[in-house]
């Protein structure tokens, strides 16, 4: 296997952050490139090591490296020292148990945001139009026409919780999210909704998150929902941008948006279930939905589907997008393979199937500092493509067929890449 991977001595009890996670400020040893206080093994089974059994099914590092984990209603921190994650169960949108009457169908990804916070996203139903000439996800506040109780309260379901970490290692509620920069930023706490306007419920089920973890932006939170791509920066949302097209003239097409990642540049990089898209942030929070397609505080550098490989009202079943230090785009289907970008003008690509990889099946990309990018399939395990976009190697380090999720923190040296698999969580660490 490419790609400088090494073995090293355990990090000393001497690098080891405080058990309670807190981290320095970003002039930190981590932040300048330092080791970190996880061990550097070249590959480490965390799920042997440190007890984290079966059934997680996301995984998510805060900025002072504790691992946070998601096993349905049930969240877990391992904690710099631990010999073992603490586990919390009924947090927040699972409090209740899931379920259609309950306030989620179930939890779906977690990420980890400042020292000892984290988020975590749930999924719930697609709402049915019930309001006269209004969208399916229209929902009347008190006081409006057609208002009524019940629709009312589909604001508290899915969308996005934020946790936090206790001094134990157990976890309870912050907030569900609910702070908007728009107008619907009043002060009732309703969850994530169109910041535009509030009556529009929108984002209901998340779908996938990434941290911005260096940069000007560094600590911004994407999701990716049934409905585009939302910013969050703290407690706070900007609610939504998506890479959408037009049915019949008049009928958005917006997609689940299940592909997200950020670049190299800090540029975000969206896939949804027809298109593929790539956003230059401005880092001005207010501006992040402004959408004016080419122009605009945050413009699509790129907004575009596969020719090659569909019509533009066919699902392409994008599922992950990550682009390299080269600025090689790729792109992985759920049910087309692996696909590498080269991007004609800021609407076109020519699209390139890599047919060397085994698997129609992808479920997660990482491009690391490296130059090489890490392929997640569904049926195949993890693969390595290398720099030169050409040399493909299977990681026989890592076992499980399906790969869950890829989580790549380059804060550390060597850089940290996070594979979750269906049999456990092994952590490949790379100079």
């Amino acid at each position: 296997m490419g790609g400088g991977w090494r073995w090293a001595a355990v990090v000393g009890a001497a690098m080891l952050l405080s058990a309670c996670g807190e981290s320095t400020d970003g002039d930190s040893d981590d932040a300048a490139g330092g080791p970190g206080p996880w061990p550097t093994d070249s590959v480490k089974d965390y799920a042997t090591a440190y007890g984290i059994g079966s059934g997680v099914r996301s995984v998510g590092v805060d900025e002072a490296h504790n691992i946070w984990l998601l096993r349905g209603a049930e969240i877990g921190v391992l904690r710099p020292g631990d010999t073992a994650p603490t586990w919390t169960r009924g947090v927040g949108q699972a409090a209740e148990g899931f379920g259609r009457d309950k306030k989620a169908l179930g939890s779906t990804v977690i990420c980890g945001g400042k020292a000892g916070r984290a988020y975590v996203g749930y999924q719930t139903y697609e709402l049915q139009p019930e309001v006269p000439d209004k969208p399916h996800a229209y929902i009347p506040a008190p006081g409006e026409p057609h208002y009524t109780a019940a629709r009312f309260a589909e604001y508290q379901k899915g969308d996005l919780d934020a946790v936090r970490m206790e001094s134990d290692g157990t976890v309870a509620l912050e907030e569900h999210l609910w702070r908007s920069v728009g107008v619907s930023g009043g002060s009732q706490q309703l969850g994530l909704r169109n910041t535009n306007d509030f009556h529009y419920d929108e984002d209901r089920s998340v779908l996938t998150c990434a941290r911005v973890m260096r940069g000007r932006d560094k600590g911004d939170l994407y999701i990716g929902t049934n409905h585009g791509v939302t910013l969050v920066r703290g407690l706070t949302y900007n609610s939504h941008r998506h890479a959408a097209w037009y049915a019949d003239g008049d009928s958005l097409q917006a997609g689940f948006n299940w592909g997200l990642g950020i670049g190299p540049d800090g540029e975000v990089l969206v896939a949804n279930d027809w298109m593929v898209g790539i956003l230059e942030p401005n880092g001005v929070l207010e501006d992040f939905d402004k959408e004016r397609t080419w122009d605009g505080p945050v413009p699509w550098r790129y907004k575009g589907h596969n020719a090659q490989l569909n019509s533009l009202a066919a699902f392409d079943y994008w599922r992950a997008i990550a682009r390299t230090k080269q600025g090689v785009t790729w792109v992985g289907s759920r049910d087309y393979g692996l696909w590498r970008m080269a991007q004609q003008d800021r609407s076109s690509a020519s699209y390139t199937r890599l047919t060397t990889l085994p698997s129609d099946h992808v479920t997660s990309l990482a491009a690391v500092d490296s130059g090489g990018v890490y392929v997640g399939t569904n049926d195949a395990g993890l693969w390595r493509i290398e720099k030169d976009g050409e040399t493909l190697t299977r990681v026989d380090t890592v076992g499980g067929d399906q790969v869950l999720q890829l989580v790549y923190d380059p804060t550390v040296k060597p850089a940290m890449l996070y594979v979750l698999t269906d049999t456990g969580l092994t952590v490949l660490r790379e100079d």
